[in-house]
C-alpha cells in the first residue's frame, strides 16, 4: 500500500483527498475493511455503497467493497447516488453507508462520506478516528466470503421524498435547474418527473470534471448561468445543487438568490404547520428571523454550533423536526435526521405553488434582515485578533457576547456578527447581520479592519 498521510484525508466528517496523491484504491479497500469490522462488531452485516460521478468513484466504491466483502460482511451497491439517495439506502435497508463524493470539490478530488444504520453519521469522535488508526495500524485479514449485489434506489427514493411533501394542488410551474453535471442531472428528472413543473435543464450531463462551473453553489459566481436563465426564461424559480446534490440553492424570478436562512425559516413554518410545538435547530451564523419566525409560529428554536454533527446530535436529543444551517444544509427528522437538499426544493415549490404570487413575494416574510455572507481572513494568530476584536466591542454599552463557537458579539441597536477561527486552515471566517447593507457594511469593515491589522 503506498505510504499514505491519514491525517491528511480524514477530515472532521468525512475522508477527503487528491486521487493518486492522498487516496489510492488500497487505503480505500483498508478503510471498507476498518468500517466492515467497526460497524460489525455492533452487529451490522451489509453496508450500502453509492457513489458520484467522478471518473474515479466507480473504481475506488469497488475497492471498497472489497475491504468489506473480505471481512464477511455484505454490500448492497446502489451505483450512482446523491449523497440523500445514500442516506435513504442506509435509513431504508437499515444498514450502514459509504458515499463517494468529494461534494463540490474540483475533479482531481474524491473522498468517502460514512454513515452508521438509519442514516445516521460517522464524524471524528463516533468511528472516523477508529478507522483511521485501525489503517494506520494494519487492518487485520477478515474470514471473506462476502457477497455484493446491486440494488437499485433511485425510483424508491423520488416516492419516498414526494410522499413527504404535498404537492397535489400546486399550480404548474417553470422551473430551471442547475445541475452542475453533478448528481442532481440524475436525481431531478426523477423526484420532478410526474408532477406540474416545466423543467429547464440547465448541465445535466454527468461529468465529474466540472467542465461549465463548479458544482458549488455556495460561491457566487457559480449561481450566474442559472440566474440569467431564470430571467431568459420568464421561469418562477430556479434551483442549484452541488456535486453531490445534497445542497440545494434557491434563486427566484428575477434572479436574485433567495439566503438559505429563508429557506430555512419557509421550511420551519411549513414544518410546525405538520408538528405544533416541536423544535427547529438552526446554527449560530443563520439570520435571527429563522428564531423569530419559530417563536411567531409556536415552534422552539434551539441555537447549535456549525457543522452537521451537532446539528444531528441536536436533533436527536431534542426531537426536532428540522434543522437548517447558512451553508443549505437542511435536516428533517422523517428523513432519518439527515439532510436533503431535494425535500428542501420540494417544500419550496410546494410553497410557491400553493400561492398566486411571485417567489420574490412569499419570502419577503422570511427575508428580514441584511447579511454579509461568510467572508475569510488569513492570520498568524486567530486568538489574538479574536481578542482585540473582543477588547473593542466590550468598551461598548450594551454588547453581549456569545462563546458557542468562537465570539458572537451582540449590538443593541439588534446588529450581530460572529467570528470564528476554521478548523484546517489559518483563517478567520467572519458573518455579518443588520438592518440593511449599509449597516452591514459599516460594521463588516470595521470588525475586518481590526482582524486585518
Amino acid at each position: 500500500m503506498p505510504e499514505v498521510d491519514l491525517s491528511q484525508i480524514v477530515k472532521a466528517y468525512d475522508i477527503r483527498g487528491v486521487v493518486g496523491e492522498q487516496l489510492h484504491a488500497s487505503t480505500v479497500r483498508e478503510i471498507g475493511a476498518a468500517l466492515a469490522r467497526l460497524v460489525g462488531g455492533e452487529g451490522a452485516r451489509t453496508v450500502a455503497v453509492g457513489y458520484d460521478m467522478r471518473d474515479s468513484s466507480p473504481g475506488l466504491a469497488e475497492a471498497f467493497a472489497e475491504g468489506v466483502t473480505g471481512q464477511g460482511l455484505d454490500v448492497v451497491d446502489i451505483g450512482l447516488a446523491s449523497t440523500d439517495m445514500l442516506y435513504f439506502a442506509a435509513g431504508t435497508l437499515d444498514v450502514p453507508g459509504a458515499m463517494f463524493t468529494a461534494s463540490h470539490n474540483p475533479a482531481k478530488y474524491n473522498g468517502i462520506k460514512l454513515c452508521r444504520a438509519g442514516a445516521t453519521p460517522i464524524g471524528q469522535d463516533t468511528g472516523l478516528s477508529a478507522i483511521r488508526e485501525a489503517v494506520e495500524q494494519g487492518v487485520p485479514a477478515g474470514p471473506g466470503g462476502g457477497s455484493v449485489r446491486r440494488q437499485a434506489m433511485v425510483e424508491g427514493y423520488a416516492e419516498y421524498l414526494r410522499g413527504l411533501v404535498d404537492l397535489t394542488g400546486i399550480r404548474p410551474l417553470k422551473v430551471v435547474v442547475d445541475a452542475g453535471n453533478g448528481m442532481g442531472g440524475f436525481t431531478v428528472p426523477e423526484v420532478l418527473g410526474g408532477l406540474p413543473c416545466d423543467v429547464v435543464p440547465l448541465y445535466f450531463e454527468l461529468d465529474g470534471s466540472f467542465p461549465n462551473h463548479e458544482a458549488n453553489p455556495l460561491d457566487p459566481a457559480n449561481l450566474v448561468d442559472l440566474q440569467k436563465a431564470v430571467v431568459a426564461a420568464g421561469a418562477d424559480l430556479g434551483l442549484a445543487f452541488d456535486g453531490d446534490a445534497d445542497r440545494c440553492f434557491v434563486v427566484d424570478e428575477r434572479g436574485e438568490p433567495v439566503s438559505p436562512s429563508a429557506i430555512t425559516g419557509l421550511v420551519a413554518v411549513r414544518e410546525l404547520a405538520k408538528a405544533p410545538g416541536a423544535a427547529i435547530i438552526h446554527n449560530l451564523i443563520t439570520s435571527k428571523a429563522v428564531p423569530e419566525l419559530v417563536r411567531e409560529h409556536g415552534g422552539q428554536p434551539v441555537r447549535t454550533r456549525v457543522g452537521h454533527s451537532f446539528i444531528k446530535q441536536t436533533m436527536a436529543e431534542t426531537g426536532a423536526v428540522f434543522g437548517g444551517e447558512h451553508s443549505a444544509h437542511y435536516y428533517f427528522k422523517d428523513f432519518w435526521k439527515a439532510d436533503s437538499g431535494m425535500l428542501a426544493a420540494l417544500h419550496v415549490l410546494a410553497a410557491l405553488g400553493e400561492q398566486a404570487g411571485p417567489l420574490s413575494e412569499l419570502m419577503g416574510v422570511y427575508e428580514r434582515y441584511s447579511a454579509s455572507g461568510e467572508i475569510n481572513s488569513t492570520v498568524a494568530d486567530q486568538a489574538d485578533r479574536v481578542a482585540a476584536v473582543k477588547e473593542v466591542w466590550g468598551a461598548r454599552p450594551g454588547v453581549t457576547f456569545d462563546g458557542l463557537d468562537g465570539l458572537t458579539v451582540f449590538q443593541p441597536d439588534g446588529a450581530w456578527f460572529n467570528l470564528r477561527a476554521s478548523n484546517t486552515e489559518p483563517l478567520l471566517r467572519l458573518n455579518v447581520e443588520a438592518a440593511d447593507p449599509a449597516a452591514v457594511a459599516a460594521l463588516r469593515d470595521e470588525v475586518l479592519a481590526i482582524v486585518r491589522a
